[in-house]
């Protein structure tokens, strides 16, 4: 089974590409992007010049064995041994994926047909990034789910025997130990707003340059992707096309209008709303998350306070 997965989303693909690696192989599209891979400086991917595949199915292998003796023996070091061991190599095998990614996303070929300057084309370790006009979405796939699976059961396993061992009755600290864990190995790396960079990043709905930090806002999907808008009148007007399924909207931000300008989700700000409150766009919502500032606010600009559930309509 593929353990990971790049999926390729662009205007010229409307199904889209995708790349599968296994244990031992790649698959999916691969002759396709190793074509627009040339046209950019990338190096073509096969197989046979990654290591990786002639030596992870012996390694997947050992774990299996391993995993057999643990059970049938039922030796708790041998268990937190296996536990160990597997959470080096999930470490291990994640670096040098970023590593893999890394080297053939930055060595390029200077001759190439599109030489864009400064511009890398590494796709990210999980979650999205964008290259140039492609979206390129990183996940596992059906096998690295299920080592995924493995570590927590094995976790799991650990913790039962350590409890069963120490004969505690109260088990919560390692109960939240355990939770915790599951939590960070289940929760997507781009958990909080994607950072927007003034003067450098455009407006998703009016193409128009994102310059004022007071009325900038941003809808982070569930896959991660990040959509930015300059102004509350282009966010609100573009939640009305469902260009995105509310379903698979997982946050909305929008930039506090006083202090740091730092992005506040919607479900957590304050709005004031007021002609004199003008965005660039002709918006006339400003957020806030201190009720100072709101209330100082309110009497400057003569502004009235409304829910997000009310504007959002």
């Amino acid at each position: 089974m593929p353990l990971w997965r790049i999926d390729l989303d662009a205007p010229q693909y409307p199904e889209g590409l995708m790349l599968l690696i296994y244990p031992n192989k790649l698959g999916g599209n691969v002759d396709i992007v190793n074509g627009l891979n040339h046209y950019i400086g990338m190096k073509t991917l096969h197989a046979e010049d990654f290591v990786e595949f002639t030596v992870l199915p012996y390694i997947i292998g050992f774990f299996a064995v391993l995993a057999l003796l643990v059970g049938i023996s039922a030796k708790p070091k041998l268990l937190y041994t296996f536990l160990g061991l597997f959470i080096c190599f999930g470490i291990i095998s994640m670096v040098d994926f970023w590593r893999w990614e890394y080297n053939y996303g930055h060595n390029l070929d200077p001759n190439a047909a599109i030489v864009v300057p400064g511009m890398s084309y590494q796709p990210p370790l999980i979650g999205f990034k964008q290259l140039l006009n492609f979206g390129a979405y990183s996940m596992p796939d059906v096998g690295g789910y299920l080592f995924i699976a493995v570590g927590l059961l094995s976790m799991v396993a650990a913790w039962m025997t350590r409890k069963q061992q120490l004969r505690l009755k109260a088990g919560s600290i390692p109960v939240m130990g355990i939770l915790i864990a599951v939590a960070l190995l289940t929760s997507s790396c781009n958990a909080g707003p994607e950072a927007i960079n003034l003067g450098k990043d455009n407006c998703h709905f009016c193409k128009m340059t994102i310059t004022d930090p007071r009325f900038a806002s941003e809808i982070i999907t569930k896959k991660g992707r990040a959509y930015k808008f300059d102004d509350s009148h282009c966010l609100l007007a573009y939640l009305k096309t469902n260009d995105i399924p509310a379903e698979q909207i997982n946050h909305i931000y929008v930039a506090n209008f006083s202090g740091n300008h730092e992005l506040l989700n919607v479900t957590e700000a304050m709005f004031l709303q007021s002609e004199a409150l003008r965005g660039p766009m002709g918006g006339t919502l400003a957020a806030f998350n201190h009720a100072d500032s709101f209330k100082q606010a309110q009497q400057q600009f003569s502004a009235v306070a409304v829910l997000w559930k009310e504007i959002s309509k």
